[in-house]
Order: C-alpha cells, then structure tokens, then sequence
C-alpha cells in the first residue's frame, strides 16, 4: 500500500508529507480546491507525462516522493532484484522531479533510472482510474484490452500479435515472389555476380587504413631512413654522444650529491634521462634495422590501394564501406533465393499460420469463460446501480483471423427490462454509461494484484440511493485493498474508513492547498458540509451522524 507521499512545490501545493492509511480513504473539499492534484502528483511519481506546468509559480522544481509497502504478490520484487533496484526494509521509494523548463528525472529507491522503468514499477503499486475513464470503455480497444486483464491474458495476446506479424510478413513474401519472379531472377543473377567480384576482392574495412599508412611509411622511407641515421649518432656516436654526455654528468651530479644532499632532486632528473636516451637509443636502432627501401613492396601496395578504389568507385561508396555493401548485398540475395523456391515460401507461410491458430485459439479459451464472469458481475452490479433488469454482455464474435486473435470483443448493455443487447457505445446515456463504468472499474480491480486503487471523481453523474451503494462497493474493495477515492458525494465519503479535506488557504500573499485529516467531529463536519453546503443546520449535521453512524 501507499504509505507516505512528500510533495514539494508542484501546482498550487508548496510542502506536504502525508501518511496513508490502509483501508478506504476518501478525498473531499470544495471544487478546486486541488483534490485531483493530490493524485497528479502520485501520477508523476508512478511514472506519468511531466509537464513544466507542474512546478509552482516562482520554484525552480517540484519534487514528488511516493513511498510504498513492497508487495508480496507479483513480480516487483524479482524485477527490482533483476533491475539491481533492491529495496531496503520493504519499503518502494518512488522520486521524480520536474525543473521549470519541463526537463524531469526519476529514481527507485535512491538509484536513477529511467522513466520506463519509473512506469514499469508504479503499475505493480498502484492503479488510477480518473473521472473519464467509462469513456474510454466505448473504444474497442479499450474492451479488448480490459476483457485481456481481467482474464490473465495479456501475455498470450502479445504472443498472438507476433504471430501474427510473422505469417503476414511470409504470405506477403509468398505473394510478392509470384508476381515478380523473373525480376527477381535477373536481381538474383545480378547480387550473385557483385557478391563474388568482393569476395575475390577480399577486402577487410580495417585493411585500408593499414594500407595507407605502409603506403606512406614506404614512399618516404628514404626520407625516414636519413632521418633515423641522423639522430642514431647523434644519440650514440662519437664524443658528443647525448647518450655518453647524460650517463657522464648522471655520475658526476651523484657524486656532488654525496656532499650536499640538496642536489639528490637534480641527480634524479639527469639519471631519468640517461635511462630513458638509452632506451630511444636501442629503439630507434631496431626500427632503422627494419627500415629498408623496398620498390617491389612499394608497387604491390599501390596496385592493392587502385584496384580498392576502383572498386569503389565503380559501386559509389567509399572503400570503407565496401564490406558493409557485400553484407547487404549477401542478405538480399538470400532473401531473392528463399522466394525463388515457392514451395519452401508455402510451407513456411503455412507453418507461421498454424503458430498463429494455436496461439489465438490459447487466447479464446481464456476470453471465453472471462467473458462471461465479467457479464455476470456486471450485469448483478446494475440491478443495484438503478438499472434493475439491465443486463451486460461481453460478446465475442468470430471474425477474420487478425493480431487481436480470432473473434472481435465488444461491450454490449440492455439498460431496460425487455431491451435488446445491443453496443454500449451506442446505446448507453451519459449517467447509464458512469454507472456501468464505475461498476466495471471496480470489479476489475476486485481481481487485479494492484495494492493501491485510487479514483478520481469516479462517481460524477450519480448521487442519491446508487452513491451509496457506490460507497460501499468500494468500501467492500477496502478491505482488500487501500482504495483511494475523490469525491463531491456525501454518500461515497460517508462510507470511507477515514477521510481528509482539501482546502484552499492564502499564505504569505500565495493560495496555496492545504490537506486536514479529519477526526469522528470533524467528518460529521465534512459531511454536513457536502450535505447542505453554505448553511449547515443542525438537522444536517444529525444527517451526516446518522450516515457515518450506518457504515
């Protein structure tokens, strides 16, 4: 679960450190008095978009800190081990900061790390359902997708798209070998004739570079060679010898040395250089020995270097990238030679095809009976959700074979007593769609590993009888999970283990948010107050008792 989140500077929020609680929390407080921004905040540091909107007015960052319990259940703590990302004490410390011009940067437990794997750990901890998601529930995809969940199939789904990819890739192939076969063979004939002119060629990327400078060192090797004779004696020869000349006043500076120790730093330097005179001496000795002129060598390196850059040139690249050319050129050919053969193209398409038919029929089995516990629940949630007699149906309907599998999910809904089923994005009105979407929320919640559940203004277009029993849906999700909650509902807060106000305050000439955890006086307050508004009467207040008194 959440335990603490630290928010510094973002929006209109300056420093708050909040302590969660487990169970069910509601969120109230007048309309924009920064409920929402709470959780925009907890987004951020599960990973969400940043945007440099988010710093407060006049900071320099706004910095976000979520702390959470390390779940038993799921992979999180083998990810993080894998991540080199442990955590210390089974505590999760999520961090992300966003400077003025946009620019943010996240860490997991004290370490950096990027913002795909910021994301990849908040989707173990926490799970936000924001007060337009129902919408999203009229979009196919969105159906599938949820149906995918609910029934643990999002791997074989996955699955089912590569192979799918796969045999399309191979049937185009296929298709496109019978049509231009006879291209195809002159392309062939073409890439097998280039392919072997390099081969003959034998040329090595790093040999030019190699070439060049054997090149250079043997056109100027009689410039090389009086060169090296020259400091050869100069370094070895005669009485003037730098060698001998170093050597003798290494000696003598030691023997001065004796008298007056001052001079050991000097004695040390000369005795440096006569060693290392030494060693270019004996160096430059075995280089001159192997230096030689060498017309022949000199003739064969230039033919090598013309016969490379005629080469080339005549396929217009550079001679570095002659190598890289026959690669390509070979990986094409072995391609013109797969489709050349239309039996072996056939029977590969055939072989990505079944691959395809046994992943996607993996997939319908787990859809099925995920469909129709879906349909169940729902459709029981409805007839408390002042649809009585509604029903919802997850239909699955065989279609052409395609990368989502073999059939096409669609979400259909019968509001009324007697009505047909027929699609929810046409049918449904915008309170009837809240509802079932709401409805849909929580029980895929109910069967999701996520510890923490939080919704944001969930409950908008409903009130009365169906907020309440509303409330104690997610009242019920509670005591399995933490459940998080922003409400505008006294019936939805009523039903909250405990509950926090959010408020708007000016504070040295800022507005600023400000959040209060309310005692058992304080909810009657709250509660009151989202009753009757302005004027709270005491028969208002006894309301509120009376509605925290029925949890």
């Amino acid at each position: 679960m959440l335990r603490r989140l630290t928010i510094r500077d973002f929006v209109i929020v300056d420093r708050l450190e909040l302590d969660f609680a487990a169970g069910f929390g509601a969120l109230t407080g007048e309309t924009g008095a920064g409920k929402s921004i709470l959780l925009d905040a907890l987004g951020l540091a599960l990973g969400g978009r940043a945007e440099a909107g988010v710093v407060r007015a006049g900071q320099e960052r706004a910095d976000i800190i979520a702390e959470f319990d390390l779940p038993q259940q799921g992979g999180l703590a083998a990810w993080l081990a894998d991540e080199a990302l442990e955590a210390e004490e089974g505590a999760v410390i999520l961090r992300r900061v966003v400077d003025a011009g946009g620019r943010s940067r996240a860490w997991i437990n004290g370490t950096a790390v990027t913002l795909a794997q910021l994301r990849a750990a908040g989707e173990w901890l926490a799970d936000i359902h924001g007060q337009h998601a129902h919408h999203a529930l009229l979009r196919a995809e969105a159906q599938r997708e949820l149906l995918d969940a609910c029934a643990g199939a999002r791997a074989i789904a996955t699955e089912v798209a590569r192979c799918h990819r796969e045999w399309q890739a191979l049937a185009n192939l296929r298709r496109e070998a019978e049509a231009d076969s006879a291209n195809s063979a002159r392309e062939r004939e073409l890439l097998a004739w280039q392919s072997k002119e390099l081969e003959e060629l034998a040329f090595d990327g790093s040999e030019w570079d190699e070439l060049n400078a054997e090149h250079s060192r043997l056109a100027h090797a009689a410039g090389l060679m009086e060169g090296a004779d020259e400091t050869l004696a100069a370094l070895g020869e005669g009485d003037y010898a730098v060698c001998a000349i170093l050597r003798h006043l290494d000696g003598r500076v030691a023997e001065l040395a004796d008298i007056d120790p001052g001079l050991a730093d000097v004695r040390e330097l000369l005795s440096a250089a006569a060693i290392q005179a030494d060693e270019a001496l004996h160096a430059l000795r075995r280089y001159r020995e192997r230096l030689d002129l060498d017309p022949q060598r000199l003739a064969e390196v230039e033919r090598r270097i013309s016969t490379v850059m005629d080469t080339a040139r005549k396929y217009r690249v550079v001679p570095e990238a002659l190598p890289e050319l026959m690669s390509q050129w070979r990986e094409r050919l072995a391609t013109l030679e797969a489709r050349s053969d239309p039996a072996r193209l056939e029977q590969a398409e055939a072989e990505a095809y079944g691959r395809f038919g046994a992943a996607a029929a993996s997939l319908s089995a787990l859809r099925r009976p995920a469909a129709e516990a879906l349909s169940r629940e729902i459709t029981e949630a409805m007839q408390t959700l002042a649809m009585a007699g509604g029903r919802f149906d997850v239909a699955l309907e065989p279609s052409q074979p395609s990368a989502h599998g073999a059939e096409i999910v669609e979400f259909r809904v019968a509001a009324n007593p007697g009505q047909a089923l027929r699609s929810l994005a046409k049918v449904a009105s915008g309170g009837e769609l809240s509802r079932i979407g709401l409805a849909i929320q929580v029980m895929t919640s109910r069967d999701s590993a996520t510890p923490t559940l939080i919704f944001d203004e969930v409950d908008v277009g409903i009130g009365g009888r169906v907020a309440e029993i509303v409330g104690k849906l997610l009242a019920r999700l509670g005591r399995e999970r933490q459940v998080l909650c922003v409400t505008h509902l006294p019936q939805v807060a009523a039903c909250a283990d405990w509950q926090w106000r959010i408020a708007k305050v000016e504070r040295g000439g800022q507005t600023l948010s400000e959040v209060t955890p309310l005692s058992s006086e304080e909810r009657i307050e709250e509660i009151a107050r989202m009753l009757g508004g302005v004027n709270i009467t005491a028969t208002t207040r006894d309301h509120a008792a009376e509605m925290l008194g029925q949890r």
